[in-house]
């Protein structure tokens, strides 16, 4: 390898670490004293039956996945605590098959979410609108509540991964 080539290599390397690059899952965006979560129930503003239960428990076993912080039953034991109200939960049709019928739909959940360290009372993490969109296609022959209830499981999971990536890392 040429001295020029090495030389750009190694100047390449240190401004991805000097502005601030680093690996998916690597970091943390949290302040060193955290290191249990509670998470109460969501609240849950919309009509959708259980939205609650599927988020809240997905968000928890999301954390735990991750393992950075463990998840606290209770906020007495905790270092702090997310709290997180379902504003508004919407499943639209947004493709038609060839019989007219919606067969592509758009999921959209929207969330307050706060986090709160406990021992400062500071805000670490506030978002009055977090936004998790998801289209899904209907497989032909599948009935719409039947569709809707694993699509509704699968969109908890991925609104979990995404706000919680949001926390640990800061995206």
């Amino acid at each position: 390898m040429s001295w020029k080539r090495t030389v750009g290599l190694a100047a390449a390397c240190l401004c991805l670490v000097h502005c601030g690059y680093r690996l998916r899952g690597t970091g943390t965006f949290l302040p060193p004293n955290v290191k249990k979560i509670a998470v109460p129930m969501f609240k849950n503003m919309t009509t959708r039956f259980e939205l609650d239960v599927k988020l809240t428990q997905g968000v928890i076993d999301e954390l735990v996945a991750r393992g950075k912080v463990q998840v606290s039953g209770s906020p007495e034991n905790a270092d702090a605590l997310l709290i997180g109200e379902i504003t508004a939960f919407s499943v639209n049709p947004i493709g038609f098959s060839s019989q007219n019928t919606a067969d592509r739909y758009s999921i959209v959940v929207v969330a307050r979410i706060v986090l709160r360290d406990l021992a400062s009372q500071k805000v670490i993490f506030s978002n009055p609108s977090f936004v998790y969109q998801e289209e899904y296609e209907v497989p032909q022959g599948t009935s719409y509540e039947t569709w809707e209830t694993q699509a509704l499981s699968k969109v908890a999971e991925k609104f979990a991964r995404s706000l919680v990536s949001t926390l640990l890392e800061g995206f």
